[in-house]
């Protein structure tokens, strides 16, 4: 399949090991990246950039390279691929993370692909921060940079997280996150915080409880959409990312964010997009819609919200 690069999307392609009080799933296809790009290609083109390992299942690479271009991943013939092992509480809230094997990822030197290098968005998923900001540098002059980032990187390597956010435009993260690199209680502080760092947004999740948007003075919460059948969060924040970015950016604005309303709308994409990921494990659900069932929730999201 032939794809023009719109997206370009940086960051984990994992196998996971997923663990609820339910049902355990060994080694399936996760990674911040794989869970973004498969969100974003409902609204626009997307180019993969990563790496996996010579244990990378071949039918998994058949289904990236089905649904956006590949060129930039990367298959190492002598390391593993990237794993995450992780249990989630009752609630499906709460997680714990039983093991990280960075394998392929650790020590890492990404480049991208002649193809790619003026891409005009791009979005830097969970990853080490170095690795992001290096790339960062293999662009030219791209109109959107958005971040995202997890716990781990925060504590092994918090002074890289910010250098990265500074050379952002726009910032997602989830709101434990957001304290624990802010070292505030308060969401509002923290997002104010992450701000004066030179994003000019900054998104923190909240889970089912929705997002607080900041930018410029304001402070815009947004409802999340209700979802009943929860089986695995895994991703949902990634495939937030990668609806809104792609949502957004399908518009064709040149100046994003003197809209604020679009903005609005993309989150609402965004947040459409999370809750499909939870409703199965790994990318199950993300891969058996299409855009007739992502309209049908936006639909009642904007009812819900006395949108309609």
């Amino acid at each position: 399949m032939i794809f023009y690069n719109v997206l370009t999307v940086f960051g984990s392609v994992a196998l996971d090991t997923t663990r609820t009080p339910f049902q355990t799933k060994e080694r399936i296809l996760g990674g911040a990246a794989t869970y973004a790009s498969l969100s974003g290609s409902f609204f626009v083109p997307v180019s993969l950039i990563g790496i996996v390992g010579y244990d990378f299942p071949q039918n998994y690479q058949i289904l990236l390279e089905n649904k956006m271009d590949t060129k930039g991943l990367v298959k190492h013939g002598m390391k593993k691929t990237f794993f995450y092992d992780s249990s989630f509480d009752y609630d499906l809230s709460h997680r714990v993370t039983n093991k990280t094997e960075l394998n392929v990822i650790e020590n890492y030197e990404p480049s991208v692909p002649s193809e790619y290098v003026n891409s005009k968005f791009v979005y830097l998923a969970n990853n080490d921060p170095d690795q992001n900001i290096k790339i960062i540098k293999n662009f030219n002059r791209p109109d959107l940079v958005v971040c995202d980032t997890i716990e781990y990187w925060i504590r092994e390597k918090k002074n890289s997280v910010i250098s990265m956010m500074e050379k952002t435009t726009g910032v997602i993260i989830n709101d434990q996150e957001a304290r624990l690199l802010c070292n505030l209680s308060n969401l509002i502080k923290c997002g104010r915080q992450i701000l004066s760092w030179g994003p000019r947004f900054v998104i923190i999740k909240k889970g089912e409880h929705g997002v607080l948007l900041f930018y410029n003075d304001d402070v815009i919460p947004i409802p999340g959409f209700p979802i009943e059948d929860v089986v695995d969060p895994t991703g949902a924040g990634d495939s937030f990312a990668g609806g809104f970015i792609g949502y957004l950016i399908s518009k064709h604005q040149k100046n994003f964010f003197d809209n604020i309303d679009l903005v609005k709308e993309s989150i609402m994409f965004g947040s459409i997009m999370g809750t499909f990921a939870i409703e199965d494990f790994g990318i199950n659900k993300l891969v058996n819609i299409d855009i007739k069932d992502i309209m049908y929730r936006y639909n009642k999201y904007r009812n819900l919200l006395s949108l309609g």
